[in-house]
């Protein structure tokens, strides 16, 4: 396992913020003190580098086959209108990711960067029905040898950056990275009508492995 890149800032900030406060107290002598801040200090340094860690794993791939673009829980299978890109009815399949999750964000098929847009927002919680259209979030269209697919990376009450690794007319192979969320999110899938779905809501999914479909 290694550290993503978009850690390395955060990882030494949590260090330096480690020693200062051990440091300061260490200072009061005081035994029972130094211990429980200690260890509590020692949890919020490992979250914040388990966050960011980019684990090695096997792929699935397959031009067949949609794959999961991120770790995290399937918490929406439905039809729905898309109303930036579309314009019309598209199977909508939904990840939430925890900040306990992994969050770096994969293409689910290889393709053609056709769409890309950024939008600044609000940070309602990542489930909230309006945090789709209103929070911080990009999306991003992929034109594959089959179908079109819109990818919509959605910042949560605690996500405050959308990183994003592409632009249009960028050719991109399936399970190579197209993005970040820092700390709690949701990415949204957009398949056309009658996609066969091989997720139910409820299922633990990870990014580059699982099959969300099937052309």
């Amino acid at each position: 396992m290694t550290l993503h890149r978009e850690g390395y800032k955060y990882i030494i900030i949590a260090t330096i913020l480690w020693a200062a406060i051990s440091f300061g107290i260490n200072l009061l002598h005081i035994t029972w003190l130094t211990g429980a801040v200690s260890f509590i200090c020692f949890a919020l340094w490992f979250w914040v580098v388990a966050f960011f860690r980019l684990p090695s794993r096997t792929m699935t791939f397959g031009d067949d086959k949609i794959i999961c673009p991120a770790d995290g829980k399937v918490v929406v299978i439905e039809e729905a209108v898309e109303t930036e890109y579309f314009k019309d009815k598209r199977l909508q399949v939904s990840v939430f990711m925890s900040p306990i999750n992994v969050h770096i964000n994969r293409n689910p098929i290889s393709g053609v960067i056709q769409y890309l847009r950024y939008h600044p927002g609000k940070y309602l919680v990542a489930w909230h029905p309006k945090s789709s259209t209103e929070n911080e979030r990009t999306t991003i269209v992929i034109k594959g040898q089959k179908n079109e697919i819109l990818m919509r990376q959605i910042a949560g009450a605690l996500a405050r950056r959308i990183c994003y690794y592409v632009k249009e007319q960028q050719p991109v192979k399936q399970n190579d990275e197209f993005g970040f969320i820092r700390f709690g999110s949701r990415v949204d899938l957009y398949l056309p009508i009658g996609t066969k779905i091989d997720v139910k809501i409820g299922d633990v999914v990870k990014g580059g492995v699982t099959v969300i479909g099937r052309w």
